[in-house]
């Protein structure tokens, strides 16, 4: 996280001072060629800058949820045998110079990698850089969009999922205008909103959650067959 400055935001009503800090996004997207369906967040909370990774609290139900619904346990941790978390000798020597913590989150980082990249999932987020407070996308101010269009050319990505209702505005606010002078127009890249699977939306159940995300998996299948 590369933060430039902190000011104090006017708190809400029974709350204390809250402070609005730059925040870069500080890590790229995931994503190949075979890439079929783009999973945008809005910005990377805290948790995920540290982790330098997508949906990294672990309270969120991103991870677990992908799990249910592609029937792979493989981006869920690691059992404490499986030091990179692949079962790949070959990984362990690049982990060697980590402490087991670093090992652990490092391990985690790469399976679910692979994870998006079996799957044809590629994974990015609306926001490069902007001022927040914390975790909260209701603070979002000055945000500068990543640049979508970049992978959108360069994939067989035909359909956006957006996480949550901040970043489904801030596609349409942010990216889409972009993406339409380009050909990508909401019928060539349609949008879909996805509730989020943040803790703060504990009014949605991680069984709610697998029933709306199982389209991500459909979308993936069917633009499979059309190929």
């Amino acid at each position: 996280m590369n933060e430039r400055y902190a000011t104090t935001v006017p708190p809400r009503h029974g709350s204390t001072s809250r402070h609005l800090e730059h925040v870069e996004h500080g890590f790229g997207p995931v994503w190949d060629a075979s890439s079929r369906v783009l999973v945008l967040g809005s910005m990377p909370s805290p948790k995920s800058r540290a982790m330098r990774f997508y949906y990294g609290h672990p309270r969120n139900r991103f991870w677990p949820v992908m799990a249910e619904i592609f029937k792979d346990e493989s981006c869920m941790p690691a059992g404490p045998n499986d030091i990179d978390g692949t079962g790949d000798s070959r990984n362990k020597g690049i982990l060697s110079g980590m402490d087991s913590a670093e090992r652990r989150t490092a391990a985690l980082v790469e399976r679910r990698r692979r994870f998006a990249l079996r799957h044809h999932i590629a994974l990015w987020d609306v926001i490069a850089s902007c001022d927040i407070v914390g975790a909260s996308d209701a603070s979002i101010r000055n945000a500068k969009p990543n640049d979508i269009a970049s992978i959108i050319a360069r994939s067989r990505i035909t359909h956006v999922f957006a996480t949550g209702a901040k970043a489904s505005q801030l596609y349409r606010r942010l990216c889409q205008p972009h993406l339409e002078t380009l050909g990508y127009g909401p019928e060539e890249l349609p949008m879909t909103q996805l509730p989020s699977t943040s803790p703060a939306n504990a009014r949605t159940g991680l069984p709610q959650l697998v029933d709306a995300y199982r389209s991500i998996k459909t979308t993936i299948e069917h633009s499979g067959k059309e190929e």
